[in-house]
């Protein structure tokens, strides 16, 4: 199982599970540290773990990521597109392009290279892929100032359902998950700049 973000969060703990139940974990980071901590956690629990760093929104990497995995196991059986990004969260008039093309291109372009180049591999004996959107994306009370974020949780959520039947004829499966609120790091990549300005009161459900 190739586990993209899986230093942290939502993809250390489905690495960890995964391995649990017996898979083996490529654990991709863009953090060499965090990558190496999750497989060395699954190790030493007995499992067997890959450690990989890639930015997943570079194609070039992507591709050298997926060989790594290929090369080690001959296989890939399931991928859990979870590696991702909050940004920036600000009035429109404040966001800038490459504010926008970063958080796109990390959430949404990361996602797109994650599927494109381990779907090849996954049609050859079935399999399945498991996109971790946001509830941001499917709602209206998304959060006033996340516009790029919700928009590329949106899309990933459009995604999966345009992949859906054109992979199903390999036996692969695609589903997304869009959690509400969760305690994670992901705080440490979120940037707000006067949201107050913008905010209306919401509610919106939490995680545990």
């Amino acid at each position: 199982a190739l586990v993209t973000g899986a230093g942290s969060g939502i993809g250390e703990a489905a690495a960890l599970a995964l391995a649990a139940g017996g898979a083996k974990i490529a654990a991709l980071d863009l953090l060499p540290e965090r990558a190496a901590a999750t497989a060395t956690q699954i190790e030493n629990a007995g499992g067997a773990a890959l450690a990989l760093t890639a930015n997943v929104a570079d194609a070039g990497q992507m591709a050298a990521t997926i060989e790594q995995v290929t090369d080690q196991w001959g296989r890939i059986d399931l991928v859990v597109a979870n590696a991702g990004i909050n940004g920036v969260w600000a009035p429109i008039e404040e966001i800038t392009p490459e504010e926008w093309d970063t958080t796109l291109n990390v959430n949404l372009k990361g996602t797109f290279l994650t599927v494109k180049y381990a779907a090849p591999y996954l049609k050859k004996a079935g399999g399945a892929i498991v996109v971790i959107a946001s509830v941001n994306g499917t709602r209206v009370f998304s959060n006033t100032g996340a516009t790029a974020y919700s928009c590329a949780k949106a899309a990933q959520v459009a995604f999966t359902k345009m992949m859906a039947p054109e992979l199903a004829p390999h036996r692969v499966r695609i589903n997304a998950i869009c959690p509400g609120g969760v305690v994670t790091n992901i705080r440490e990549n979120t940037h707000l700049r006067n949201v107050q300005s913008i905010r209306h009161p919401v509610t919106f459900p939490n995680g545990n």
